[in-house]
Formats: structure tokens, sequence, C-alpha cells
């Protein structure tokens, strides 16, 4: 029944199991959560001009800042709290390494808050005002957005506050659903201004917006619906900015942290083209930096230019949707310097689509999850993720009927039946899930040959990376062909 409240419990109770499993205790980094705890120290205890400097109390080395300010200005806060009830938690230097119980209590709890605040308002609100259906199919399009593995993994596992970006991006598009476009265009520079990689939603809003204001006309009311963006989004990049815009140096030095080509074209076993492709042409090596660069952004800016241009030709809500989903799964697949984790990003959207295209929307998360496989295993976050992953599926199958929906018509594949290989049945959907459980528990149960360590690694990524590539053909197809969502009459349009 959807009253149930075993959805919740699960969710609640694999957050706070989660939180035992995080990186903490493993020098000489100590995981993720030391990142976090490590920019509340040096934000609270150093002046801005600091923060993104390499400096004798700031070790860049050491998880050096490198992300935007409102991720610098939310740790300075957390700092401030952490401070009050504890000054040790973010002591100069000596708390490096810190970890007691109360501390991890606290650090658990501004997740949670952060959820509370950001997140869950915002996935409440879409599912009630931008879906469709009787108020039982949007409480269930609400827990299963909730239950989604892989960011309840990363934000309270590998410890992160992607549900704050996510978050803001989520209202972002309910800003411009219900026709707010200056409060959209707000929310979303504030999630970009908080982790960059929301660059990857980008392409989507500035289509939708600029669309909008060619559809209401550019000698009228669209060059003022322009005008008012345009300052919308100058004035809040301003702001965030702020405190380092009086020294130019200052600005370069927090974009040379934000953009680190450094890095390489990819990190560990990424399920994306690069690190797939890798695997029969070893691209990092045979190419230079400055050619890997500009060969990933142009295959990122093909990928997303047909998504693109149809939704600057059709602003409407289900185009946006559908695009959102394209353009960040194509920067996820071909852009510059992706991590595993990253894959949070074009799942936001497709979490969205659950109610109008259950069960790609379905498979499409579980693979995203399973893609993340070898970072949790790291992490010893195995059980959490069998419990989360199963507990997602059987729910989200069981509460959207994901597989009862999968004809041609309902997968908006009927006009297209010369495309065979988009289609998508349960026995496939099956098998695709149990090939995912037997890799996951033959990366756990079996050591991988002398010969070839990172055998298991390498299969995930791989095997998830076909999904996702045939997943991003397949909502291509969808929003090119343009058919109406299937699980509508007469679906809304924003103009």
């Amino acid at each position: 029944a959807v009253s149930s409240p075993w959805p919740v419990i699960i969710l609640l109770n694999c957050s706070l199991h989660t939180f035992r499993f995080i990186g903490a205790g493993k020098p000489p980094m100590f995981g993720d959560y030391e990142a976090q705890r490590h920019w509340q120290e040096i934000t609270y205890n150093l002046p801005v001009h600091e923060w993104y400097f390499n400096t004798t109390d700031n070790n860049l080395n050491y998880w050096g800042l490198d992300y935007p300010p409102l991720t610098a200005y939310h740790s300075l806060l957390c700092g401030h709290v952490a401070s009050l009830i504890n000054p040790d938690w973010v002591e100069l230097h000596t708390s490096q390494g810190f970890e007691s119980s109360a501390h991890k209590l606290f650090m658990r709890a501004t997740v949670l808050i952060a959820d509370l605040l950001m997140y869950v308002p915002a996935v409440v609100l879409y599912c009630f005002y931008l879906s469709e259906g009787s108020n039982r199919k949007k409480v269930c399009l609400v827990l299963c957005i909730l239950l989604y593995p892989g960011l309840i993994l990363i934000d309270y596992g590998h410890f992160q506050y992607n549900s704050i970006s996510l978050g803001l991006a989520l209202w972002g598009v309910l800003g411009l659903g219900l026709g707010w476009d200056m409060l959209g265009s707000l929310a979303f520079v504030l999630a970009v201004n908080y982790k960059q990689m929301e660059l990857y939603h980008s392409l989507p809003f500035f289509c939708y917006l600029l669309g909008k204001c060619f559809k209401q006309g550019m000698a009228g009311r669209g060059l003022f619906l322009l005008v008012k963006i345009a300052v919308t989004v100058l004035v809040t990049f301003t702001l965030c900015w702020l405190p380092f815009l009086t020294d130019p140096g200052q600005v370069l030095q927090v974009l040379h942290r934000l953009f680190p080509v450094g890095r390489g074209l990819f990190e560990d076993k990424v399920a994306n083209t690069w690190c797939s492709l890798n695997v029969l042409i070893k691209i990092k090596t045979i190419l230079s930096t400055d050619t890997q660069l500009y060969l990933s952004l142009a295959a990122t800016l093909l990928a997303a230019l047909p998504s693109s241009i149809k939704l600057l030709t059709k602003p409407t809500l289900w185009q946006f949707k559908l695009a959102l989903v394209n353009s960040s799964l194509a920067f996820f697949l071909f852009s510059f310097q992706v991590h595993e984790k990253s894959i949070l990003l074009p799942a936001l959207p497709v979490c969205l689509l659950l109610g109008d295209l259950p069960l790609p929307a379905v498979w499409f998360l579980q693979a995203s999850t399973f893609s993340m496989l070898p970072l949790f295993l790291k992490d010893g976050l195995f059980v959490p993720y069998a419990v989360t992953s199963s507990a997602f599926v059987f729910y989200s199958v069981y509460l959207l009927s994901a597989l009862e929906h999968s004809s041609e018509e309902e997968l908006q594949l009927k006009s297209l039946s010369l495309l065979p290989f988009l289609s998508q049945s349960p026995g496939q959907f099956y098998l695709s899930v149990a090939a995912m459980a037997g890799l996951s528990f033959m990366s756990v149960a079996l050591a991988p040959p002398a010969r070839l360590p990172d055998l298991f690694p390498l299969l995930v990524s791989v095997f998830s990376f076909l999904h996702f590539l045939g997943l991003l053909l397949y909502f291509n197809v969808v929003q090119i062909a343009e058919p109406p969502s299937p699980r509508r009459k007469n679906p809304k349009k924003t103009e």
C-alpha cells in the first residue's frame, strides 16, 4: 500500500547505517568525510583571500578547496556551528584526521538537515505540482525518488552534500515549470555556484529560456524577459563571487581550482566513453592533454546539440526534462575529467521521468547506482549498496507498475519500429539487473587474476557504459520524435 511506512523506514535506517562505513579513519587523506571537515577548518580559521591559495596554513594537496564559493560559505557556516559545539573539531592543523562519535553525528546531521531543507521539499513540490496522476501516484513518485540509492550512498556513505546542488537545480526546474523564470534562473545559478558540475544542466536551462524569449518575440515581451533573466543571472553571480572580485588574481585562482585540467581525461574506472575506449586504445597515453581536452569538448557538444536545438525550437516542460537528461548524460559520457559520482547529475532529471517513462527511468537509476560500485567498495558500503538497491528496484517496480508500462506505445517507440534495438522488455530488464547483481557479488567474493587486478571494476564500468550509451540514444529519440508524455492524455505545456 502507498501508506506503508517501510520505504521511509528503509531510507532512514540506511542513512544511519551507511554513516558507519564512511572513508574516515583511513590515513593519510581520511576520505571525503575528512575533506568536508577540513573545508570547515580552513574557511573558519583563514581569511577569504586564502581559501583557494596554497599557503603555510592551507596545503592544497591536502583536500584543497576545489568547489565554488557557495560550497565554501556552507563550510564556513558549518564550521561556526561546529566550533560552538566543540572547538577541537575545527582547530587549525591539529584537527586534521579528527573523528569521534559526536562529530560523526554532527556531520551526518548536517547532511540530513540539507536534505530536509533543500532537496526533499523540492521533490515533494515537483511531484505534486508538475507531475500528473492521482495523489496516490504522486506519493509513490515522492517515495521512489527519495529512495534512489545513488544519492543516499554518496551523501551519507561516501559523504558529500550533493543534495544541496541537486536540490537547487530541482528548484530551478520547479521555477521554470511553474512559469517563475527569474526564480528558476536564480536557483540554477546558485546550484552552479555550489558545484560546478551543475554546468551539465546549463545547456537545457539556457535553451529553454532563450527559446521562450524567441517565442514571445524579441521585439517585445521576449526581449524584456531576456533582459530580466540576464540581470538576475549577473546579479546572482556577482553576489556569490563578491568577496573575490576585488582582485582578478583571486578570481583566476578560484577558476583554476574549479577546473583542474591537469587531473586528466577521467579518474579511476568511470563508466564513460573515454574510460571504456581506453581498454582498446590508450587515449591518455597517445594523445596530449590539449588534444584530449579539445576532443572531449567537441564530442560533448556534438552529443548534446540535437537535444538542445530541439528544446530551443520547442520550449515545453516535457522537452525541457528530456533535454536535461540528454545534456547531462552527454556531458558524463564525453566530457573532460569526469568522476564516477558525476552520474548523479543525469540521475536527477531521470528521476523526474519516473512517472512518465517508469521502466527506462528505473533501469537507468539502477545502472547508475551499480556504476559506482567500485567507489562504494572502497568505502566499505557493499551491504548498504545491496540493501538500498534491492529496496529501490522492488518499490519502484511495484509502486510505479514499471513492468506493466513497457509496450512500444508507452515507451514512445510505436512510430519507430525501424529501431528495434531500442525496445525494452521486462525480460531484458530482469536479465540486466541479474547481471548487475552477479557482477556485484563477484566483485566482493572473487579475487581477480594477478595479471588483471582491475578486472571487476573495469567490467562494472564497461557494462554500465553500454547501458548509458543505449539510454542516451533512447532518450534522444524520444525527445526528437516529439510524442507527448506517454502517461498523459492531455499533457500540460509551459510556454
